[in-house]
């Protein structure tokens, strides 16, 4: 193992004496940041002290419900701009008993990775400033940091190849860190499948500081990574992904339908010809307030798409004029933004100004006409409601449900995500939606019923530790409905990798420790 440059040999000698061995009884904040003065250049580390720090911090919050004074935050924020920053953040922390969370854009819905919901003393290693994107234009791959944004990722691609793109998700400014951790989904998934489908190697550090690739960390950790969810196997520092062709031009169209002018008729029939239409085709149904907005790409020509929706969907009575063709490029900006300035995919900006609450659900069984209006009655009621439903199928549904951790594959006619927002006090909103999650058990997957680990929810379950460690069967609360049955194979990768559960946090995969079974 190649010696970190600057890190102390005596430390690196004690280090390795112990084996790295969790021991909670000689944690010491104190120690810790020492550890790391020592070992990490001064700008790269910012202390609760530091006048840097809540700007950091702030820096990637997506919410500001975990920017308060009842939200426990971290003892430091690492942020590094190599690798080997990383395997001493993790080395001084394993040897001082601190555990460490990793941040990539700030998106997980529940703020895990830079918060804790419980009282722990913890830092956040931030990747922030590993956001490289490296595309190979002959292999047609490209090496992404996990602290690269979605937008970065799709603009150097594109720059580099027009005729190249990648089946990843809308929102463009999720760190691809967390996002490829759990499976990512996107407007060309039917096509492409998930951008874990189109991971071909990573490098990550593991809870010993060993730097790893896929070839090192073996079959198991490298099909755990892709799906398994974030913070429990290690720090994926990058992934090698291979690109997909896209045409020169693309089709995408938004049509807007009131929910009392035929709404209800139109979800029936979508959730019937949204999974089965070609696979160049996606259309998601996003129902807000007063209206249903139909939002698709499809990769081809405008002629051919009016064509097929006057053969499989003529209900939605979509023409030429509602067309925009574009490149594959802008359609990523318009379908996040609504226009096709391919600049702004490469803006990380944040706002504080609104709270939200999110949930999630996948739908196997059509819901009946009669059931799809008490759906709509519900958004009658609460102005903040959101939901997003976005088809399966198509390619994806070829893919067998163990071949990555994202179990929710054939079969699985749409997804569900749940949203609200509010400002001041949210009360009433949270209600609503906890109301209207209940409401929509009966009409979703059941035994488990199934929830998407990047629209993660706390409400469905959290770890339960003893002795230190997250048990095996608290976790199947929350983990069965994420990952189904590769839960358990999940957890049996974490107790060969990371048996002290290092990495950790309310949800994180627990060790399936001997005995525990």
């Amino acid at each position: 193992m190649a010696m970190l440059k600057g890190f102390s040999v005596a430390f690196l000698v004690s280090f390795l004496s112990c084996h790295l061995i969790w021991i909670p009884s000689q944690a010491s904040s104190d120690g810790f940041l020492q550890c790391l003065r020592e070992n990490l250049p001064s700008e790269l580390v910012f202390e609760q002290g530091s006048s840097s720090f809540t700007t950091v911090l702030v820096s990637s919050i997506r919410n500001p419900k975990f920017f308060t004074n009842t939200t426990v935050r971290p003892l430091c924020i690492v942020t590094p701009t190599d690798a080997s920053h990383v395997q001493a953040a993790v080395r001084c922390g394993r040897w001082h008993g601190v555990r460490l969370r990793v941040r990539s854009g700030g998106h997980d819905y529940e703020g895990l990775s830079y918060r804790s919901a419980r009282s722990e003393v913890f830092g956040v290693v931030d990747l922030a400033k590993l956001r490289t994107v490296s595309v190979n234009r002959f292999e047609s791959t490209a090496w992404v940091d996990s602290g690269a944004t979605t937008g970065e990722l799709y603009y150097t691609i594109a720059k580099n190849n027009p005729r190249l793109g990648f089946p990843s998700g809308v929102c463009t400014t999720i760190g691809v860190g967390g996002h490829f951790s759990g499976g990512a989904i996107g407007m060309m998934m039917r096509k492409h499948g998930l951008s874990i489908d189109k991971v071909i190697d990573a490098k990550l550090v593991n809870a010993n500081g060993d730097l790893l690739d896929k070839a090192g960390m073996g079959e198991d950790l490298f099909w755990a990574i892709r799906g398994g969810g974030g913070e429990s196997f290690g720090i994926v520092l990058s992934w090698k992904v291979q690109l997909v062709y896209v045409p020169s031009i693309v089709t995408v169209f938004n049509i807007g339908k009131a929910l009392d002018q035929g709404t209800v008729d139109l979800l029936t029939k979508w959730q019937e010809v949204g999974p089965s239409l070609t696979d160049d085709l996606t259309i998601r149904v996003i129902v807000q307030r007063d209206q249903a907005l139909f939002q698709a790409l499809y990769l081809g020509t405008c002629r051919s798409l009016a064509v097929t929706m006057r053969s499989k969907f003529p209900e939605l009575n979509m023409t030429t004029a509602d067309c925009h063709s574009m490149t594959w490029l802008q359609s990523a900006a318009f379908i996040n933004s609504g226009n096709t300035d391919v600049e702004a995919l490469l803006s990380r900006n944040t706002s504080l100004s609104t709270f939200t609450k999110n949930k999630s659900d996948y739908v196997r069984t059509a819901i009946s006409k009669l059931d799809w209006s008490n759906i709509i009655s519900w958004f009658k009621m609460n102005a903040a409601g959101m939901i997003i439903m976005e088809p399966h199928g198509g390619f994806l549904g070829t893919i067998p449900a163990a071949a990555t951790p994202y179990p929710h594959r054939n079969g699985v006619l749409f997804n569900i995500q749940y949203i609200v927002f509010w400002q001041g006090d949210g009360t009433a909103t949270t209600t609503w939606l906890a109301n209207f999650y209940d409401f929509m058990g009966k009409h979703v997957s059941n035994n488990p019923r199934e929830a998407y680990v990047n629209y993660r929810d706390l409400d469905i379950g959290q770890n339960v530790v003893v002795d230190d460690v997250s048990t095996f069967d608290g976790g199947k609360v929350w983990g069965e409905q994420y990952f189904m049955g590769n839960y358990e194979r999940l957890a049996s990768v974490k107790a060969a990798v990371d048996p002290s559960d290092y990495f950790r946090n309310e949800q994180s995969i627990p060790p399936l420790l001997q005995g525990q079974k």
